[in-house]
């Protein structure tokens, strides 16, 4: 989505009638920032600055709106996003350990993205399927009961393109 082709009627829809320009506005304000980060894989600056532009909406309260969601991200993320689960089930047997061997394989810190954008790696507290612990994610793509040997093929699984 193009900040310029933002039509705030045509987003709010019918709802619109009944508010005013200013509540207009902040009703689209997420869904324009997914819209964003869909087309360009996270929130970049310049675009966030043309969005106030076009909203008249302070750039601070942008990035106040898009920093309280986990969901968006203000710095290119990679092809391959691996979230390794720290949750007290996964931790216990051995989510530590996978971490450090991902992070130390791909020569990449959780939070961070390799230089080559290949690979984000993150960790969350619950996936949510602890009776398969440890569990890790692979572009949402559950990987569960990851033993040594299952770890060599979440490896491999995550450098195959």
């Amino acid at each position: 989505m193009k900040v310029e082709e933002i039509d705030v009627d045509e987003q709010i829809g019918e709802v619109g009638q009944i508010l005013s320009e200013a509540e207009k506005k902040k009703g689209i304000l997420i869904h324009v920032l997914q819209k964003i980060q869909e087309d360009n894989g996270y929130l970049p600056g310049d675009v966030l600055s043309n969005l106030s532009k076009k909203l008249y909406f302070p750039l601070s309260e942008i990035y106040s709106v898009a920093s309280f969601y986990k969901q968006f991200h203000f710095k290119p993320r990679g092809k391959k996003i691996v979230k390794i689960c720290m949750g007290t089930a996964c931790y216990v047997r051995g989510a530590k350990e996978i971490l450090n061997t991902v992070e130390e394989r791909f020569n990449v810190k959780a939070g961070e993205t390799t230089e080559d954008l290949a690979v984000t790696l993150e960790t969350v507290g619950c996936i949510g399927c602890c009776g398969l612990a440890p569990v890790a994610t692979v572009n949402d793509e559950v990987k569960g009961e990851i033993s040594s040997k299952k770890l060599d093929r979440l490896i491999k699984f995550i450098k195959e393109e």
